[in-house]
């Protein structure tokens, strides 16, 4: 509900600063003892697209966080370790050939899950990687109609006004972007150059910051902070699109609320979930239950609501659950340019190439996408340690041609892989949960991936007069650990996000993807989710959930 001059409450007292196109909303509260419609787990790209859906279609829902519920204008601030508070960095125990490392890269901490701290990056996915196995040859078939998510892209473009540019160069024609693209800085502009010099289309990057004002938000200033958190609030995150609408249509957000078991009856449904906050633990009774905690916290969570109805788990009857985790190769080329770059200046990747995801002349499976980079002082210093081992006056050497360097970096599709997976530990964390053990190792196929990648891009750097170049590894993004199947003996979930083994419990996060294509993720959980919520609607309408 909608109040002009009233404002939102997080539950310390405090006012969040987002709103509505139209004011401040006031959030309504429902009582735990109260059954609700639906309780949401996660406020990230997932749930927080779901609870507004879910909430505009009429049905009461309680969206849980274990996070904060930030202020932007308030609580964030252009200092990198400050921003520190949005990254999930809670105990995990990451192992395998290849460990995972967990934090700024991968997921976040907040209303609004990473998406608060996201690059903004919005490319949709090639329409045949919807059908990998049948179309491509490898890894797996989506149980979804690419039309279907086409259109689900359309809405949530529009509803983050994603500003791009008037024609993108790659995959099926589509309409105009909501908001003209930005001005290329000169990070962009090297990729730009490279290009060109090799023969292969670029294109200006699509992504979620408004190039001109849009309600109280004010267009991007170029600071160059996207990653560590918008305190101007140009970022279109889900903080401050989705969870206003969630809100105005009465939703509650509970913050700081870690959820740590989803209770079920003896008939194996959904009852409710136990969640921790202000020093207790806490029951709210639900109908229906959507987890969207993304690759680790969903599987974790699953794992640990075994019941005698249940007993491997929650939704783990086939013992899928927590299987397949997949990332994106990461990897980087850097080169020091003759002119200055100062590549902080806008965000992180203002350009981009999809080269490799559409010309399928390779001796691998799967794509890649590459963009210019801008990372800020302390992130690329950091990186060089750890992948250079570099440090005292070498680092000092390297950090003086700060202002001179450019970077291209993949986001690289990596293959699932059954051994890749999320397990509970015998260890626990405060609260008295068992942490997740991840184990982790790229395979083959995917080294063969990140290996060309590298080339490329380094004869990209010296096509655009490029010095010096060096090389690094690294890995971003969460998919898979509870995929999308054609059958329980196949999936965690159906093609409509709802469990094989309980019927009323949907996943709408980055877990239940089956591959995961060669672009950041973000905008296709989104769109996903946009699709789960509305089937979920439909089967609720029908009696059948």
């Amino acid at each position: 509900m909608i109040s002009q001059g009233s404002e939102i409450r997080a539950k310390d007292g405090r006012a969040p600063d987002v709103f509505s196109r139209d004011g401040w909303v006031a959030m309504r509260q429902y009582r735990e003892a109260e059954e609700v419609d639906v309780a949401v787990i996660g406020t990230g790209a997932g749930g927080g697209v779901v609870a507004a859906k879910l909430a505009e279609a009429g049905l009461s829902v309680v969206a849980f966080d274990a996070g904060a519920f930030y202020r932007p204008l308030a609580d964030f601030a252009s200092d990198e370790r400050e921003q520190d508070k949005l990254y999930w960095t809670d105990d995990r125990i990451s192992g395998g050939d290849d460990a995972i490392e967990m934090g700024s890269n991968n997921s976040g901490r907040a209303i609004g899950g990473s998406t608060v701290h996201f690059q903004m990056v919005a490319l949709r996915f090639r329409p045949e990687w919807f059908q990998a196995r049948s179309r491509l040859g490898y890894g797996r078939d989506w149980p979804v109609d690419w039309r279907e998510m086409w259109r689900c892209y359309d809405e949530v473009e529009d509803a983050l006004k994603i500003a791009g540019p008037v024609t993108y160069p790659w995959g099926p024609k589509r309409g105009r972007y909501p908001y003209r693209q930005h001005e290329l800085n000169a990070s962009a502009q090297v990729l730009a150059r490279g290009a060109e010099a090799m023969g292969v289309d670029w294109s200006p990057c699509p992504i979620s910051t408004v190039s001109a004002p849009r309600g109280k938000s004010p267009p991007c200033v170029y600071r160059g902070f996207c990653k560590i958190g918008c305190s101007t609030n140009a970022k279109q995150s889900i903080l401050n699109t989705y969870i206003p609408r969630a809100l105005a249509a009465g939703a509650e957000v509970r913050d700081l609320a870690m959820v740590g078991r989803i209770e079920t009856g003896s008939d194996g449904r959904a009852t409710g979930v136990h969640y921790h906050r202000d020093g207790e633990w806490r029951f709210q009774k639900a109908r229906r239950v959507v987890v969207a905690g993304y690759s680790i916290e969903t599987p974790r969570l699953l794992l640990n609501s075994s019941s005698p109805s249940h007993p491997q788990g929650l939704a783990n009857a086939e013992g899928l659950v927590g299987t397949e985790l997949m990332v994106h190769s990461n990897h980087a080329v850097w080169g020091v340019m003759e002119d200055e770059i100062r590549w902080y200046k806008g965000p992180p990747s203002m350009a981009v190439c999809e080269h490799w995801n559409y010309d399928d002349d390779k001796d691998f499976h799967g794509g890649y996408a590459f963009m210019s980079q801008g990372p800020l002082p302390t992130d690329f210093a950091t990186s060089m340690v750890k992948n250079l081992g570099v440090f005292g006056m070498e680092l000092r050497r390297r950090m003086a041609l700060y202002n001179h360097m450019a970077g291209l970096k993949i986001v690289g599709e990596v293959m699932p892989t059954p051994a890749n997976r999320v397990e509970l530990s015998e260890e626990t964390d405060a609260l008295g949960l068992p942490l997740p053990r991840i184990t982790f190792r790229f395979g083959e196929n995917d080294r063969k991936l990140s290996d060309h990648a590298l080339r490329f891009m380094r004869t990209m750097h010296e096509a655009a007069g490029a010095r010096d170049i060096f090389e690094t590894a690294g890995s971003a993004h969460l998919m898979g650990g509870c995929r999308m199947g054609f059958s329980a003996a196949d999936g965690v979930v159906d093609g409509a996000g709802r469990a094989f083994s309980c019927p009323n419990l949907w996943i709408a996060d980055g877990s239940v993807m089956p591959t995961g294509g060669g672009v950041n993720p973000s905008i296709t959980i989104m769109a996903n989710a946009t699709r789960i919520a509305g089937h979920m609607i439909g089967a609720i309408a029908r009696g059948e959930g």
